[in-house]
């Protein structure tokens, strides 16, 4: 009643100033007759992550990430995988390199490229390994790593699964690597002569061995390929298998 009293009053002030104006008393008195607000109207809905449980973005994640597993260990193992990648392409060790530059000048370039096809051929058939591996580090994962992962770099997931696989996929390349190599002369060769060459300080420790060097190789080009296809999806959400997945990354990119 005060604040309808309150408007009369500025009527009359504005009657009296001659500025009279119906339609801003109209709109005065419509917005005295508008109910307050209740304390008790619905929450406006949640937005981003938070309109989904917990459970729903593991499985969304895990979802995306079996695709994601899946598409890189398919590109890899089809022949020129890694070969035909300049990504990831096995190239000879770096102690190897000023070697190889000599012998192409003598016209010896052949031998090197044979062991680079060579090394990148046991690459390739290594890698379907890693599915198996790589799926069963998705399905043990938690709520907390997924949430982690979510929340995370554009490679969250990839150093995730680096943590958890990288030493029992290794165990699991380097047999097939080594059996690959076996048939190649030069391998054993090589063998020979970067076993002295660590002795002289000449050579890596760490690239020894062949097949050690290309199995460490392989799995960085693995890793370098799921590292793409995280951030692939994380970018273009819609490419994403499954409706839940798709609608959380879309979420998640929108925050």
């Amino acid at each position: 009643m005060r604040q309808f009293a309150s408007v009369i009053g500025m009527l009359a002030i504005s009657m009296s100033a001659s500025a009279f104006d119906l339609n801003d008393l109209k709109s005065r008195l419509n917005e005295l007759e508008q109910p307050a607000p209740s304390s008790n109207a619905p929450a406006a809905k949640p937005s981003g992550l938070a309109q989904f449980t917990a459970q729903e973005q593991a499985a969304s994640l895990k979802q995306a990430l079996t695709q994601g597993v899946e598409t890189a260990v398919r590109d890899l193992a089809k022949e020129n995988g890694y070969l035909g990648n300049d990504k990831v392409r096995i190239p000879l060790p770096d102690n190897l390199q000023k070697a190889d530059r000599t012998m192409r000048r003598i016209g010896l370039g052949r031998y090197s490229d044979e062991l680079t096809t060579s090394m990148n051929r046991a690459a390739e058939a290594a890698v379907p390994e890693a599915k198996a591996l790589l799926v069963s580090a998705v399905k043990s994962m938690t709520v907390n790593d997924a949430k982690e992962i979510l929340l995370g770099k554009d490679d969250a997931a990839t150093q995730y699964f680096r943590g958890k696989t990288e030493t029992a996929l290794g165990s699991k390349f380097k047999p097939i690597v080594t059996r690959s190599m076996q048939k190649v002369g030069l391998a054993q060769a090589y063998d020979r002569f970067a076993g002295r060459g660590v002795k002289l300080g000449l050579v890596d420790e760490r690239d020894a061995n062949l097949e050690d060097y290309i199995t460490r190789k392989a799995l960085d080009g693995l890793f370098y390929m799921m590292a793409e296809q995280e951030k692939e999806i994380r970018a273009h959400p819609l490419q994403a298998t499954g409706d839940l997945a798709r609608k959380i990354f879309s979420a998640l990119r929108g925050q």
